[in-house]
This record gives structure tokens, sequence and C-alpha cells, in this order.
């Protein structure tokens, strides 16, 4: 089901002739409260349980299934001028997101994670993309990236970044497992440290240009 319902978004948002914004509601708005159900229950798992430990578990699959509806849904957001509450809720609760990165889930659903926040820092609704402002203009978009900012800047305040594994084994055909015989540790995953680092660095931005005070900037 999950897989079906991102397949059908990713192909509705790449047919040109379509009045994608009509479909896109159609599509999502039945489904906007069961979407959210499905963020809390999927994400607020107990992840550190044995289904977990393989990247090719069928519990690690629908995970990573619902990470692929996810980013469906975010790309989807550009097409409607007031977002639902699915395409709000990776921002408005990434703090499931976060406390995931850093538990003991395969590496490869962490970086999909990862991938996944970056895209959110980048996300810029039609107006603003249109505008060129660096500032973003759209009040819903404005204050579910401050939630994105507050949340992410609280944990990089604690020891977040330190429970970040970059790379360990190498990655064979998108798993995170080594091939057997194989002992060599790899560098640090350099797509995974440039995705960290620009999300920490677009929500210190964020959070300074929304500050109102100098206290709180500094």
């Amino acid at each position: 089901c999950l897989w079906t319902l991102a397949a059908i978004l990713k192909e509705t948002l790449k047919d040109a002739l379509l009045p994608r914004a009509g479909v896109v509601k159609k599509l999502l708005a039945p489904l906007d409260a069961v979407l959210e159900g499905f963020y809390n229950a999927i994400l607020l798992h107990h992840f550190d349980s044995h289904h977990y430990t393989s990247p090719y578990s069928e519990a690690a699959n629908n995970l990573i299934s619902f990470i692929d509806l996810l980013e469906a849904v975010l790309a989807s957001r550009i097409e409607l001028e007031l977002p639902l509450r699915c395409q709000r809720i990776l921002f408005l609760k990434v703090s499931y997101v976060l406390n995931l990165i850093s538990s003991s889930i395969p590496y490869v659903i962490k970086k999909k994670f990862i991938l996944l926040l970056k895209k959110c820092v980048l996300y810029k609704s039609r107006e603003d993309a249109e505008s060129g402002s660096l500032l973003l203009q759209t009040p819903s978009l404005c204050e579910d990236m401050l939630a994105l900012s507050n949340a992410v800047l609280q944990v990089v305040n604690l020891t977040w970044l330190n429970q970040i594994p970059l790379g360990g084994k190498s990655s064979y055909f998108g798993s995170s497992e080594a091939a057997p015989g194989d002992d060599s540790q790899g560098g640090s995953d350099q797509t995974v440290l440039r995705a960290l680092s620009l999300v920490v660095l677009k929500a210190l931005e964020f959070k300074m240009h929304s500050s109102a005070t100098e206290a709180e900037i500094k």
C-alpha cells in the first residue's frame, strides 16, 4: 500500500498534462489523518528490536517504503497553496526522524532519513522559488521550517551528532553490510557528511533570520 501510494504520487507529479493540484488534493485529503497516524505509529516504534538488525528484513523494507512515501508527499507539497497536514508533518514532528537517525537501525535507513532531511531544509514553495527571495514568504512554510530548525538545533546542542556513524562498513548495492570476507573499513561517507552539515547550517541560518533579538541570534 505504501509503495503504491508513493508510485501514484510520483507519476502524478511527472505528468505535465494533468491538473496536478486537483489530483494531489483528491488523493491525499482523504488520507490526511491516516498518514499522520501512520507517521506517529511507524516512527515511534521501538526500532532496537532484532527485526531491524538487517536492512533486508521485512520490517526494514517497510520502513524504507515509508521513507519513499514521505519523500513523494514532500515533493507534492509544491502543488497546493495551502498544504495538507500530512505534507507538513515531516517538519512539525521531525524529532521522530532525528531520534531514529541516532538509534540502532541499519545504516542504509539512517542515510535515507538524512537525505530526506536535506530535502526538507532545501524545500521552497512555488511562490518563494519564483520570487527568488532568500527569505521564505509563505507563512505555513515559515512556521514549519522554524519548527524543524528548532528541533535540529536542540539535538545538535546535545550529543546527537556524535551518535551518527559516517559509513563504517563498505556499501554494496544499497546495503550497509560488507561483502563476505571483506574486512576493509572505508572512509567517511561524504554524502552523509555533506547532507548533515547542510541540515545544521540551514537550521542555523533560518533560526537567525527568524530570531527577534540579538541575544537569540548569539
